[in-house]
């Protein structure tokens, strides 16, 4: 990712963006966090477990993400601030996430 990524061309020999204008995102503490935990039926009889909820930067979300399917081992992805995981995995998942601090609560069927 770019610092600077709208700026093409200056000829301003002393020209430098302040670090305060960048916009950075809010990082929630996990004890803050509500994280929804729920499972979710595909075509083909296939289940996905979805943690929804979560409040914070994208490189975050992705580090949790890579923690939870390692531990489950199985794959998935970070799609719309929820991550999808492979498989029914909710009780470890629920878990693992309560280990790290966060609310956690089961949602759905």
């Amino acid at each position: 990712m770019k610092k600077n990524k709208n700026i093409v061309y200056s000829t301003d020999e002393n020209f430098f963006i302040e670090q305060n204008t960048l916009k950075k995102e809010f990082q929630m503490p996990n004890e803050k966090q509500n994280l929804k935990v729920l499972l979710k039926r595909l075509p083909g009889n296939r289940i996905l477990t979805v943690v929804a909820g979560f409040q914070g930067n994208d490189k975050t979300i992705v580090k949790l993400s890579k923690k939870l399917k390692k531990s489950c081992g199985v794959g998935g992805s970070v799609k719309n601030k929820q991550i999808l995981v492979q498989g029914n995995h909710r009780e470890k998942i629920m878990n693992i996430l309560i280990e790290r601090g966060f609310k956690v609560k089961a949602s759905g069927g």
